[in-house]
């Protein structure tokens, strides 16, 4: 049996698995086709505003969601080679759903350095909720 992992040593070692993005690259890439995934929970949607065109699924919805082969899949999920940018609010809870939609073959999942407070920093497009 291997040594316990804290959260801090667990994000570290999801992180070097993929390359994570800012707030421009990742308003260039959804310009682009990638699909950002907001998994904020309705508070904080409701206090802080939504990101123009971004898909809302709750974090316990996410894998269901997105694996292009299940049976609840999002009309969004098109495929295991769609970028995906999930987006959590201040970019820890986005950083092991990344790596999960990682583990569903979804290859090129990322997640938003800081999260949605920091695209509503960057001056990037929010609307209200």
């Amino acid at each position: 049996m291997s040594a316990p992992v804290g959260i801090d040593e667990l994000l570290e070692r999801v992180r070097a698995g993929y390359t994570r993005i800012g707030p421009e690259e990742a308003y260039d890439a959804s310009r682009a086709g990638a699909l950002l995934v907001d998994i904020r929970y309705q508070a904080l949607r409701e206090r802080d505003g939504l990101i123009p065109g971004a898909l809302v699924v709750e974090r316990n919805e996410l894998e269901w969601r997105l694996d292009p082969r299940g049976s609840h899949r999002a009309p969004e999920a098109t495929g295991h080679d769609l970028q995906v940018v999930v987006i959590c609010n201040e970019g820890y809870a986005s950083s092991l759903a990344a790596a999960s939609l990682h583990t569903l073959g979804l290859h090129r999942a990322t997640d938003l350095t800081g999260g949605f407070q920091a695209w509503k920093s960057a001056g990037l497009p929010v609307t209200p909720s």
